[in-house]
């Protein structure tokens, strides 16, 4: 995986006029060859500078946000899939604010299209969503563009430390209110 990022990353690097337009299509086709988009991010501030390289890792990004958009429409099993991975490490009821999703995505271990179901969940809209998107995606393509190589030579504990502190943070912005089904509250056994 590293080996063939390196090697997408030098025909971006080759590109001339058109670098810009190939480093958009890499971040498009980059979770077909499960690239993070961390390193998609980082690869981008090296190549092109701090200020153009966030903007094009947010056009990069949101398209590959839309593009989630319309195939989850489109693959209902990869939906299924996706919801329950969602209620296994979220919860069956937890609905994320835009906030939290915005700390989550500087995260670098978290399923980037999983997040980009929590939006889908608490959005309503195409409009809606793609708004709620480049919100979650600015902070993310400026963090990583800007201190890519920052962050690649942290030490384990400050690693830890910056985890802990999204983590406190995410706590901090969560939704103060739970939703419990009927159902799920009563829970009624049939017996046969």
């Amino acid at each position: 995986m590293e080996l063939f990022g390196q090697y997408m990353m030098a025909i971006v690097q080759t590109g001339g006029l058109f670098a810009p337009f190939l480093f958009i299509i890499v971040h498009l086709i980059r979770p077909m060859f499960f690239l993070p988009v961390v390193f998609i991010c980082v690869s981008g501030g090296i190549l092109f500078g701090v200020f153009a390289g966030t903007i094009y890792s947010i056009i990069g990004i949101t398209l590959s946000s839309m593009l989630f958009y319309i195939l989850i429409q489109w693959m209902p099993k990869m939906s299924e899939r996706l919801l329950r991975m969602k209620k296994r490490l979220i919860g069956k009821h937890t609905e994320l604010t835009v906030s939290q999703i915005s700390l989550l995505r500087l995260i670098p271990f978290i399923h980037f299209h999983l997040l980009s179901l929590c939006l889908l969940e608490i959005t309503s809209g195409f409009k809606d969503y793609m708004k709620a998107s480049m919100i979650t995606n600015i902070p993310l393509a400026l963090v990583y563009t800007s201190i890519g190589g920052w962050l690649s030579n942290l030490s384990p504990l400050h690693i830890l430390l910056s985890l802990a502190a999204l983590l406190l943070l995410i706590y901090a912005l969560r939704r103060k209110e739970i939703v419990i089904k009927w159902e799920d509250f009563f829970q009624t056994s049939t017996q046969h």
